[in-house]
């Protein structure tokens, strides 16, 4: 099927409305996985509420077609698994945006609409800056703070009250004599200020620690942290704003209750404002943008909430968002720099990624010097369908342009001075080779528009440095071959130390073991040093590198050994072929029983003129995955590489053993949650070998749930189609393990 991103929505079939319900549904969750869940956004926040504002237009043109897992009404993402969960005696939800001035004075006038009989109704609201943190619920109880939580998803959050005890701009007690509620949950924003973020970033740079992003993401990583003196270390601030459930209304009014925080302790805005006309919130809303970059922490716009808390409870709410408030958002700010330098970088895949190196300036209180230059096409001035952006502009090394933090993360080219581009500036070429190991750099077909990608990539695979460390990763990551011990920081380790290169090296690692334990020593006494210049402070009793002994070595060496003989289908997945994934790799698996009858297949299609005709027909593998293999198969770096890795090696083959009495062949099965006694991929790998189909959700078409501890939205799909549910425990049980 095409792209149907940009099809207007009248212009869908029901079928095609269908598909691209469920590919918002996925978008959607994945994003908001990222960004609550993770506190990495991978999209802008415009990008996200576009993907909002369709998923609702399909919706109300095809409401016979919304999805059980519908985005619409749902906030943020489930917990994150390690922190008890709170629900909320109120949930939080999220508000609707506008964008427009008109889009405010719609607002106002859907509020006078419904209060229209009021005959001499005063209706008045509140303004105040939308704070860029984190949500979270304080619990007060007879003026003593003894819960907080997080967002979540809206009705169950994460327990970090350990952690909100350290931030100062929360009373442990309210005031004596104050008349506060005798419950009151206090809602507001946790945040961390430039200058805090910047201080963070010079101390974890002179201690060789991370490169925090943002100050959002890091307020949020901050909060989660296991250890309250790591969360206290971050000096985090709290804007209180709102509040959940309450013995007793603080106030009549938004206004007044949020006053009241002040004198019970709390930091409120000091630009919230009552105002009586749409007029007048425009105003305040232009005025806190022009004092947004002196501010000295990030806002992103601007909440209008009826004032009277009495009409506020009248006019409600729809589909988890309150009727009676909304978000007024800012458009991202932009600003003017000179690119320097155009550099190609190369990604995990393989993707050549053009970054532009700009003279350094200030947008919205953080100092950018690179933007994203996406691919070829966007530098030469058009989109994926050939269609101009920038008015066909190219970019060029020289030239003066316009940069925008889209959603206030990821700096953006908008917009190229052609007046000011010097003569000597020359158009930009992509390489069509590998800057890092000289593969061809390609542009692939695209299968389902039959046009070139926009992004080229090196054809290198498991030769090309720049994708090793990255493919490295994904070999032992624990859905692949699954090595305890090496994570992303060792594995940098002994690729920079020439230990490891490829796969097969891993394996090898117990011959060097001198090396590797002088790499480890190393690493600690530099560490050290550098905590030392951190602190001010000199070391005691430190040891020589030559005594150091890294005492996790002979465990380490154990996980190795313990993986070289793996399961088929990980060991497909971990070889981080391009688009196969576990799923994929179990299919492989099924179908071709050893990989060496794998390898056979992909020679014979590398050499073939049709390699659809030589593949075999099976459900789930379509040209893509056929071409992707063609390509690793074709590249005699890779089998190369392979050969020396199935030297050390020896993949189990892929048996399926349906016994007579299965009670699980041709079921659908779907595991949920936290399983304790075997991993995702394990226990995918054990349903289908016992004959029954694994899917990803849940549907009336499933027969059975397995549900782990902190098993979400699936366990309500589950409940509401009636589909059976069961523990871990009671799965084994069932297929006789």
């Amino acid at each position: 099927m095409s792209d149907l991103s940009q099809t207007p929505v009248s212009d869908l079939s029901e079928d095609e409305a269908r598909s691209e319900l469920e590919r918002l549904a996925g978008a959607i969750a994945a994003a908001d996985l990222a960004y609550h869940g993770k506190d990495t956004p991978e999209i802008t926040d415009a990008e996200y509420d576009a993907l909002r504002i369709r998923n609702a237009e399909l919706e109300g043109a095809f409401p016979e077609l919304v999805r059980s897992d519908s985005p619409t009404g749902k906030v943020g993402a489930a917990p994150a698994e390690g922190f008890s969960k709170v629900r909320h005696a109120v949930p939080m939800l999220s508000l609707a945006k506008a964008y427009t001035d008109q889009d405010v004075l719609d607002f106002i006038e859907r509020g006078r609409r419904f209060f229209q009989k009021d005959e001499g109704l005063d209706l008045a609201f509140t303004a105040e800056p939308k704070i860029d943190g984190l949500s979270a619920s304080l619990r007060y109880e007879h003026g003593v703070f003894v819960q907080g939580a997080t967002r979540g998803d809206g009705s169950v959050g994460e327990d970090i009250t350990a952690n909100l005890r350290t931030i100062k701009d929360i009373p442990k007690r309210l005031p004596e004599g104050g008349d506060w509620p005798e419950v009151i949950e206090i809602r507001g924003e946790v945040y961390m200020t430039y200058a805090e973020f910047q201080a963070l970033k010079e101390r974890s740079a002179a201690a060789g620690g991370q490169n925090y992003v943002n100050p959002r993401n890091t307020a949020a990583g901050s909060l989660r942290q296991k250890d309250p003196s790591i969360t206290a270390s971050r000096n985090l601030r709290f804007f209180a704003y709102a509040w959940g459930f309450t013995s007793a209304d603080p106030a009549p009014t938004q206004f007044e209750a949020v006053q009241k925080f002040a004198d019970w302790g709390f930091q409120i805005s000091p630009l919230m404002l009552r105002a009586k006309s749409a007029e007048e919130l425009i105003a305040q809303y232009k005025l806190i943008e022009s004092q947004r970059s002196s501010l000295g922490y990030d806002i992103d716009g601007v909440v209008y909430k009826v004032d009277q808390l009495e009409l506020q409870r009248r006019w409600g709410f729809v589909t988890g968002e309150p009727r009676w408030a909304i978000a007024h958002k800012f458009p991202a700010e932009q600003a003017t720099t000179t690119v320097r330098d155009i550099e190609i970088q190369v990604g995990r895949t393989g993707t050549l990624a053009p970054i532009a190196r700009l003279d350094p300036v200030s947008v919205g209180g953080v100092t950018v010097v690179n933007a994203t230059l996406h691919n070829e096409d966007y530098i030469a001035g058009r989109d994926s369908n050939g269609l101009p952006i920038r008015d066909g502009k190219d970019i060029r090394i020289g030239d003066t342009v316009t940069i925008q933090r889209a959603g206030d993360v990821i700096p953006q080219i908008v917009d190229v001075v052609i007046e000011k581009r010097p003569a000597a500036a020359e158009a930009f070429h992509m390489p069509e080779t590998c800057p890092v190991c000289g593969s061809p750099a390609v542009r692939e077909i695209n299968e389902k528009t039959g046009k070139e990608d926009s992004r080229r990539r090196c054809t290198g695979e498991l030769f090309c440095p720049a994708q090793a460390v990255e493919s490295l990763r994904h070999f032992v990551s624990r859905g692949a071959m699954d090595i305890e011990g090496l994570g992303a920081e060792n594995i940098e380790l002994l690729f920079s130390k020439d230990l490891v290169k490829t796969p097969a090296d891993i394996f090898t690692l117990k011959d060097k073991r001198a090396e590797v334990q002088r790499a480890f020593a190393e690493r600690r006494e530099e560490q050290a040093r550098q905590r030392e210049a951190a602190s001010g402070k000199a070391r005691k009793n430190v040891r020589s590198v030559e005594d150091r002994n890294y005492e996790g070595l002979d465990k380490l060496f154990a996980a190795i050994d313990a993986r070289r003989d793996p399961e088929l289908d990980r060991f497909i997945f971990a070889l981080g072929i391009r688009h196969i994934g576990e799923t994929t790799g179990a299919v492989l698996a099924r179908t071709f029983g050893t990989i060496e009858k794998l390898q056979e297949a992909g020679r014979e299609m590398a050499a073939a003129d049709d390699p659809m005709g030589v593949f075999p027909s099976v459900d789930g593998i379509g040209s893509t995955v056929v071409e992707a293999l063609v390509e690793f198969f074709g590249n005699e770096r890779n089998n190369e590489a392979l050969a020396a890795l199935l030297a050390q090696v020896r993949p189990k083959p892929y048996v399926v053993t349906i016994s007579a009495d299965s009670q699980v062949a041709g079921k659908t099965v779907v595991f949920t949650g936290t399983l304790e006694k075997m991993s995702r991929s394990e226990a995918k790998a054990m349903a289908e070998r016992l004959g029954a189909k694994v899917a990803g959700s849940v549907s009336a078409k499933t027969d059975i749930l397995v549900a782990g501890p902190g098993a979400g939205s699936k366990l309500k799909q589950a409940q509401e189609h009636g589909v059976e549910v069961i523990s871990e425990d009671e799965w084994f049980a069932r297929v006789g393990k």
